[in-house]
């Protein structure tokens, strides 16, 4: 038994700030002093607060330690693992709009006590290359029940009991799906897993991959069971490495557990599961693009019906579900339909993961009960936005998504509710705005991102996002009429109603929502010729105004020479000349400089 155990986040966020050399001087350090039988070093998967890596925490005492560098790790070992004395400096500060508060633990967080967790259960609780301690925390007991316990429709019955929807964006009742698949005809069933995450800001599969992947696997394997499938694929971005790794590390612990493969837990019952790995497209989360990808083809949706239910992945019977959805599955199973169904409202049930993301404090992972007011996500949990800027918009959903302006803070997050603004919940993506940001700056970014993304296959999508894209190039350039702007309208609802899949009817969402909510910065682009957040650089104009004291130091470093004037004489810019890239204003010591 050991005395303390240190939890290092081994997340993508983490990693990326240099968490395995912080792994490796505290392995070095334990050895040094002799504490390999004292200490125990594991490394997890996410812990949720990705802004505040590199992150540790300590038990038995759950001090909980952000930022953390190479050079620390000696001062935790010292004082904490070897003298008992907390490391204050360490200690995570929660952020408040008063001051930086220290919080000795990670469960009396803010951020974490306000949340429910399910599919994030173990996410920063145990080693994920480890199966043993997945199934120290009844991993494997719900295949268990299953296998020996239940048959394939009281499996189905349970989840959907449970009111369990797939959390992949469209919502559909998961139990429903697998009962479809079930009664389908077919010699061969399939169920796969939609790991293939695009969504700008999103980052919740990737997490639960990473951090909890034998939930995944285990969820698959009743699901199996369920629909009468012997074989399964898990598509994965390649762009996922660590959770590609772990992946193919608990698919190897379970096949030498009996847990996957023939005659599993000699119940008679085969299956067997392989990964397959995306290149990056944006159209292949779309269910029909994703199995086709999996054939071996180019990645392009199918007309719907046939439907995968009853004619999926190489043309037999198929159930997908993404990373989320599978991650609910056991805990239903072993704590029952009526305890899930418990939580959320009476359409949306259990919970939902979001990644905040943008002008957010907390940047990271969060789990709550859908039906959570957006006003609780924002500012109880996210913290607000910082440097005392207001909230201006929420957009959820990612590119499929829409702005959910300030003044609906109080909507309460689920599928109907959502719905009923021009929003979605999609897969969990929810990118804060403040009052900086431009929402048709906005807009086009997101555009941008679709007609990169779009197969091309259907004319409304491949043709239509282009030209929504040429419009919104065009306000925010000052060219633009009001006709354009109906007519650019008018093109989002032909769009929405003609696109083959769910990428091109959802591509105009982000243009409806802020033309719906934000409409007079569309008007102040095209009338004005302004950009109210000084944000659209074709609008922008910088002006020398009658504080300057002719200290030369803006046209000295003005790479194109368009400022001119005399020593301590007022300067003027040459708006013909200049290019907006605001080095005169960053230079200037006198603020006589302004940006309209």
């Amino acid at each position: 038994m050991f005395r303390n155990t240190v939890l290092i986040c081994g997340g993508t966020g983490c990693t990326s700030n240099n968490s395995p050399a912080v792994a490796a001087e505290f392995e070095k350090l334990i050895k040094e002093r002799g504490l390999e039988n004292d200490v125990a070093i594991i490394k997890t998967g996410c812990f949720g607060l990705c802004a505040n890596g590199p992150v540790c925490v300590v038990y038995p005492e759950g001090a909980f330690y952000s930022f953390v560098k190479v050079e620390d790790v000696k001062e935790i070992v010292e004082e904490h693992l070897i003298k008992g004395r907390l490391v204050q400096r360490l200690l995570y500060k929660e952020k408040s709009e008063a001051q930086a508060e220290t919080v000795r633990a990670l469960s009396d967080t803010n951020f974490y006590k306000q949340q429910t967790r399910i599919a994030l259960r173990l996410c920063g609780v145990i080693n994920p290359e480890n199966i043993d301690e997945y199934i120290a925390y009844d991993g494997y007991q719900a295949l268990i029940k299953v296998l020996q316990t239940m048959t394939p429709q009281e499996v189905i019955d349970v989840i959907k009991n449970s009111g369990l929807r797939g959390r992949g964006g469209a919502g559909f009742p998961t139990g429903l799906k697998w009962q479809f698949c079930r009664n389908a005809v077919g010699d061969e069933k399939y169920i796969a897993c939609n790991a293939d995450e695009g969504d700008p800001g999103a980052f919740m599969d990737r997490s639960v991959l990473e951090g909890d992947p034998h939930s995944v696997i285990e969820a698959m394997t009743i699901g199996a069971y369920a629909i009468g499938a012997h074989q399964g694929y898990i598509y994965v971005r390649a762009e996922y490495p660590i959770a590609v790794q772990r992946l193919n590390i608990a698919l190897k612990q379970a096949r030498e557990y009996g847990l996957i493969g023939k005659n599993i837990l000699d119940t008679g019952f085969d299956f067997d599961l392989d990964i397959r790995l995306g290149s990056g497209a944006f159209v292949c989360g779309e269910e029909t693009a994703l199995m086709t990808s999996i054939e071996g083809k180019r990645g392009e949706p199918r007309p719907r019906p046939p439907f995968p239910a009853n004619k999926g992945l190489f043309g037999k019977p198929t159930v997908l579900n993404n990373v989320e959805t599978y991650a609910n599955i056991c805990q239903i199973i072993l704590k029952g339909a009526d305890w899930f169904a418990a939580m959320g409202t009476e359409k949306s049930k259990g919970t939902k993961v979001f990644a905040l993301g943008g002008k957010i404090t907390n940047t990271g992972l969060v789990e709550i009960p859908m039906g959570t007011p957006l006003r609780k996500i924002i500012y109880d949990i996210g913290g607000g936005c910082p440097n005392g800027k207001k909230l201006k918009a929420v957009q959820t959903g990612g590119p499929s998504g829409g702005c959910i302006p300030a003044s609906l803070i109080d909507t309460p997050v689920d599928y109907e509710s959502l719905a009923a603004i021009g929003s979605i919940v999609g897969s969990g993506g929810m990118i804060v705005m403040d009052e900086d940001n431009c929402m048709v700056d906005i807009a086009k970014f997101f555009l941008e991102f679709t007609v990169d993304e779009s197969c091309g296959k259907c004319t409304p999508c491949r043709i239509g996002t282009k030209r929504l894209l040429e419009y919104l190039n065009k306000i925010t350039s000052g060219k633009a009429t009001m006709q354009d702007l109906d007519d650019m309208e008018k093109l989002c609802y032909f769009i929405k109603a003609n696109s083959l899949c769910a990428l091109g009817q959802t591509a105009p969402n982000p243009v409806l929502s802020t033309l719906k909510y934000f409409r007079d910065e569309y008007i102040a682009h095209i009338q004005d010729k302004k950009c109210p957040c000084h944000v659209c650089k074709d609008l922008v104009q910088y002006t020398i105004t009658d504080a300057c004291k002719g200290c030369t130091l803006c046209a000295r470093n003005c790479p194109v020479k368009a400022i001119s004037g005399t020593v301590k004489e007022k300067h003027t810019i040459d708006q013909s000349k200049c290019i907006k890239c605001g080095l005169c204003m960053t230079n200037c010591k006198f603020n006589a400089i302004v940006k309209e």
